[in-house]
């Protein structure tokens, strides 16, 4: 006798929640997977916003987030407004029966954000935040790389951001609220702590600023160093601005007693965008592994390896990389309790980070 067919779960309808850069990637991505339905947008100005017309033409628009949800009843929400809305606008979503997913940074402060990933467990709603690095293949070899690399480790990474035009205006508008230290220092001391597997136990930060443009209270070029338990260290830098040198926008190395293995960047060929392009942010040529190992004339025992990445996924592909993971997430396929305890982690990091700026001390993290 033949078994009853089974039919298709629905599609996860989803309401895009700001149209910015990231807004409008996951908007493509949602449209692109199996599995979910643009439902609709919602953005400031979303009448006017005539650029959407042509790639979402007749998909429902908002300008008010509380009348999208009322309207739609999404079955999730993709949140990629400014961070000091992140907390609020998450907790509304799963108060409205809704699955979530959250750029980073996740929340303005760290009682927010804790909030949240509490609201979701409680609530048995699947929450994802757009840590991108985590589903980037590269970076995700890169960190293997680096465990085998013994302890204790030294990590440098940066990301400087040479930003003019709309990149400027952006940056301007997104320290209102967030320093550059928090909103791009969240990936990569996630890596770090992903690469040591240890307890940070210190953070130490300095910043600048170095324009008149922002509030007087901060600074948009800034460093931290982090302690680890195990001995480890990691140093972060990040710049934003029309003043930014495009010479040292992408190191990201990590240096064990064993060697190093560094990423070798992808020169932009966009010379309006450089630095800025949120491609060079995450693309890479090959990764450098170096053995430290000598032989007997104290000469290196083995040449370094170059590992090509040129095959690598671009910035949209990336996007629908996450997707698909927040689509097993609400299907119940994955547990997504250590993805928030990273993202705590090193939300804490960064914002004591910040708070040294501030204050002038180190900070226990």
């Amino acid at each position: 006798m033949p078994s009853p067919s089974v039919s298709p779960a629905p599609p996860v309808r989803v309401l895009v929640v700001g149209l910015g850069t990231m807004g409008t990637s996951h908007a493509r991505a949602y449209r692109a997977i199996d599995g979910f339905e643009l439902a609709g947008l919602c953005t400031s100005r979303a009448v006017e916003r005539h650029d959407l017309d042509a790639e979402f033409r007749g998909l429902p628009r908002f300008e008010r987030y509380d009348e999208a949800l009322a309207t739609l009843r999404p079955d999730a929400v993709a949140i990629c407004t400014y961070t000091e809305h992140h907390a609020a606008m998450a907790l509304q979503a799963i108060a409205a029966g809704a699955h979530v997913f959250c750029e980073k940074p996740l929340a303005d402060t760290l009682k927010a954000a804790k909030a949240v990933v509490s609201a979701a467990r409680a609530s048995g709603k699947a929450l994802l935040v757009g840590y991108i690095l985590r589903v980037h293949p590269s970076w995700s070899r890169f960190v293997e790389i680096g465990r085998t690399l013994g302890k204790p480790l030294v990590m440098r990474m940066n990301l400087n951001q040479q930003s003019t035009g709309s990149f400027w205006e952006v940056h301007k508008k997104l320290m209102l609220s967030t320093s550059p230290i928090v909103d791009c220092g969240v990936h990569y001391v996630d890596i770090m702590c992903q690469v040591t597997r240890a307890r940070p136990v210190m953070v130490h930060a300095i910043g600048a600023r170095l324009t008149d443009e922002i509030a007087p209270d901060m600074y948009n070029y800034g460093h931290l160093h982090i302690m680890f338990e195990d001995g480890s260290v990691g140093w972060y830098e990040v710049g934003w601005g029309p003043m930014m040198s495009e010479t040292a926008h992408f190191v990201k190395d990590i240096i064990g007693p064993k060697g190093s293995v560094s990423m070798i960047a992808k020169e932009s060929t966009d010379t309006a965008a450089g630095s800025a392009d949120h491609d060079t942010h995450t693309r890479t040529n090959a990764l450098r592994i170096h053995h430290a190992a000598r032989d007997s004339e104290g000469g290196f025992a083995r040449p370094d390896e170059i590992l090509s990445t040129e095959d690598e996924p671009g910035h949209q592909e990336l996007c629908e990389r996450e997707q698909r993971l927040f689509l097993q997430a609400i299907r119940g396929e994955i547990d997504l309790s250590e993805h928030h305890e990273a993202a705590i982690d090193s939300l804490s990091i960064v914002f004591a980070a910040d708070a040294s700026v501030r204050s002038g001390y180190p900070r226990a993290c």
